[in-house]
C-alpha cells in the first residue's frame, strides 16, 4: 500500500470545468487505509477532502470554498503513481456533486 502520510502535492494540470490549478498545493495524511488532506491556492479559499484506499485506488469526497465563496463538492477516484525519482503522482478522475455535475480529470505530483 503506497503512503501519502505528511506529502505535499501541487496541481500540474486540470481539466477546464475544474476549479484547481498550478497554484493549488495539497497536503495529505494517512492512517492505515483512511486519507485525509487540506488543500488551497489560486482560486481555492480551503478545501478539505476525506476517504480511503480500495485497491490501491484513493477514493474520497472533497470539499472547497471558492473564491466567489461558493461551497463546492465532488467525488474523486485517484491513482498514484511512483515516478522514477520516486515521488508520487496521482492521477484523478473526478465529478462534482453540485453545480452542473460536470467531471472531468487532474493530475497532481509530490512535491
Amino acid at each position: 500500500m503506497i503512503n501519502l502520510n505528511n506529502k505535499k502535492f501541487k496541481a500540474l494540470s486540470n481539466s477546464s470545468n475544474g476549479e484547481v490549478g498550478e497554484e493549488t498545493y495539497f497536503h495529505y495524511y494517512q492512517k492505515k487505509d483512511i486519507i485525509w488532506a487540506e488543500y488551497q491556492g489560486g482560486d481555492i479559499i480551503k478545501g478539505t477532502l476525506v476517504g480511503k484506499i480500495i485497491h490501491d485506488q484513493l477514493e474520497f469526497s472533497y470539499q472547497h470554498i471558492n473564491h466567489e465563496r461558493k461551497v463546492m463538492t465532488g467525488n474523486c477516484t485517484s491513482v498514484p503513481l511512483v515516478l522514477e525519482n520516486g515521488k508520487i503522482q496521482l492521477e484523478e478522475t473526478w465529478q462534482w456533486t453540485c453545480g452542473d455535475f460536470s467531471s472531468g480529470t487532474s493530475t497532481l505530483v509530490e512535491i
